[in-house]
């Protein structure tokens, strides 16, 4: 694992909400803004910025906790910003805690954790299960 970042490092990436980042079910779709599972699923991606460049070809970084408070819609369309800063490095775990905007208005936040760990290692484990 490369130690190349510090807490208060920041990471960026920006979603344009398409339809299949919207809220549905099983039942079928419940309305067309961002569901927070997929809200979820980009704000782990905004702090695994951080891991792609700490991780060696050995190694390969798996998700220990996200958190999501979801406190607004994104209509379909909309671009959202997401921020990710590190807020603690823990051994080979990256903390990070999140903010999602679209323009100023603060759609929702969290924390987020990965480990990074040898490739064979997390093999061993899934193969344990």
């Amino acid at each position: 694992m490369r130690t190349i970042f510090q807490p208060g490092d920041v990471k960026h990436f920006t979603r344009h909400v398409r339809a299949e980042d919207c809220a549905a079910f099983d039942s079928g779709r419940v309305h067309p803004v961002y569901a927070t599972f997929a809200l979820g699923r980009d704000a782990e991606w905004c702090c695994r910025l951080f891991v792609l460049e700490m991780k060696t070809e050995e190694e390969e970084g798996i998700g220990t906790m996200l958190t999501v408070e979801h406190l607004s819609p994104a209509l379909q369309g909309s671009e959202v910003h997401f921020t990710a800063t590190i807020t603690a490095l823990q051994g080979n775990e990256i903390i990070c805690s999140y903010e999602a905007h679209v323009g100023n208005r603060l759609i929702a936040r969290g924390t987020q954790a990965q480990k990074i760990l040898l490739k064979e290692k997390l093999e061993r484990r899934f193969a344990a299960l």
